[in-house]
């Protein structure tokens, strides 16, 4: 008996949130019985295209979806549907812009079609920091992800959402009974934290004896990266064995000028994407995240899964707390502030969080069954 063929939606496979969370699902399923096919919105190749062919699944594609190409963008995406009738699931994670993906699908007479939320952009929250933030093309997208989304509940007859906030954020209040929430689930093993490895890392990083802070975070307006680095600046007035250690993707020359001119180039790590941030969580002692918008982001259940202290912002749902490590600081507060607290929790004693992360449900083998048995029941 062949696998059931579920279209997952995305936009490009690299290493983001939204994509990491459905690698790890992809990764646990039985796929003998449920397989994972992609429509991407990009030309280009990503970084997890190898892994999802090597596993089985297909991989389509589709060009960027723009205010310029809207018209033949729906067109294809009808063409496509009728040219693969075999998929009866359509889950798409492109948050708003779901709308004409499941709009399309809903003519083609696809039976389950999923909406999955990951953001909520509750409001234009300007970062000072970013001139991006205050750009008219970062408002018209904020403007439209607003509109579209009123459409969405029309089209998706199952609403998915990584916490409260961000399903109330795509689907309304008045759907809220509706929303089912889908953990940000992690191989919680791979990110146990042994004070072994975390030595060993620390050693092969040249970190050892550093007081090490940390984060996880591809370089966008809403991750606020001048502000951790005008926060590891102040850390650098008072402690300076400290270190910061920025893992991500994106355009980062900006932030590089801002470090030199900081006079803080031997200090910081530019890491870029990489493979084993379960492995550099263990060298850090500190995890920042101070973002401006989020949903519930899964670096920060990989963080609490290695036994960090974090700090984040407001701004960051308070029901991702699972293993009380978080603290949630206000992003009206000044740098200072904020590298008070940091400098304050040095004395914190790391520990063994994996249980936290079981009893939270966010271990991935049994959410990867849960979802499993959903996609396996509605076919």
């Amino acid at each position: 008996m062949k696998p059931i063929r579920v279209l997952q939606v995305l936009t490009i496979m690299n290493r983001g949130g939204a994509e990491t969370m459905i690698m790890n699902y992809y990764r646990n399923m039985d796929r003998a019985k449920v397989q994972f096919d992609f429509l991407l919105h990009r030309m280009e190749h990503g970084v997890f295209d190898e892994e999802i062919e090597r596993l089985g699944g297909r991989i389509h594609r589709l060009s960027n979806i723009s205010f310029k190409n809207l018209s033949d963008y729906k067109k294809s995406l009808n063409i496509f549907f009728k040219e693969n009738p075999e998929y009866k699931i359509v889950h798409s994670h492109l948050n708003a812009l779901s709308v004409f993906v499941l709009r399309a699908a809903k003519n083609n007479s696809v039976p389950v079609r999923i909406a999955h939320s990951h953001t909520s952009l509750y409001n234009l929250n300007i970062n000072p920091f970013s001139k991006k933030r205050h750009s008219l093309s970062f408002i018209l997208k904020f403007v439209a992800q607003n509109y579209f989304k009123i459409k969405v509940p029309n089209y998706a007859n199952y609403y998915y959402a990584c916490g409260e906030k961000a399903g109330v954020w795509l689907y309304g209040k008045k759907n809220k009974s509706k929303i089912k929430i889908i953990n940000n689930a992690i191989d919680a093993a791979q990110y146990s934290y042994d004070p072994k490895i975390s030595t060993s890392i620390k050693e092969k990083l040249d970190l050892s004896h550093k007081f090490v802070i940390g984060h996880v975070g591809n370089f966008v307006p809403e991750k606020n990266h001048a502000f951790i680095i005008k926060v590891f600046n102040e850390i650098q007035k008072i402690d300076k064995s400290a270190v910061l250690i920025l893992v991500g993707g994106g355009d980062r020359a900006n932030y590089e000028k801002m470090v030199k001119v900081l006079k803080l180039e031997n200090n910081v790590m530019f890491l870029g994407v990489r493979p084993d941030v379960n492995n550099l969580l263990q060298a850090m002692d500190v995890f920042l995240f101070p973002s401006t918008n989020e949903g519930l982001p899964v670096t920060l259940i990989e963080a609490q899964a290695s036994g960090l202290k974090i700090f984040a912002s407001d701004e960051v749902s308070n029901e991702l707390n699972i293993t009380g490590l978080v603290d949630f600081v206000a992003l009206k507060n000044p740098a200072s502030f904020w590298a008070n607290l940091i400098l304050n929790s040095k004395s914190y004693h790391r520990k063994n969080t994996i249980e936290s992360i079981i009893n939270g449900d966010y271990d991935i083998n049994k959410n990867a069954s849960l979802l499993q048995e959903f996609y396996l029941k509605n076919t």
